[in-house]
């Protein structure tokens, strides 16, 4: 399976990886109303991207665990990459 290394933006995603840091969860005001977010860094054997995790996911997540992202939504955002999971994809705990 490609890495971190390899994700370009405006692309789908598939990855393993672990939860090195997540952010404090903040509430903010989206254009469907108020939501919760939380940033989550990923990291793997080739690199670290930042994955945004919305409502529930906010808080369903500890630093350590290991994650398989399936078809998540790599796009740009200060000039860094950044992965969320968009309209189709998931998140499941890896054993």
């Amino acid at each position: 399976m490609p890495g971190i290394a390899t994700l370009r933006a405006n692309s789908n995603a598939t990855l393993d990886a672990t939860i090195t840091a997540i952010s404090p969860v903040r509430d903010v005001t989206t254009s469907r109303g108020p939501a919760q977010v939380a940033d989550a860094t990923l990291q793997d054997d080739t690199g670290t991207i930042t994955l945004t995790l919305w409502g529930a996911d906010a808080k369903r997540f500890t630093v350590g665990q290991k994650i398989h992202v399936a078809d998540g939504w790599v796009k740009e955002y200060r000039g860094k990459l950044q992965l969320s999971l968009g309209r189709s994809g998931s998140i499941q705990i890896s054993a």
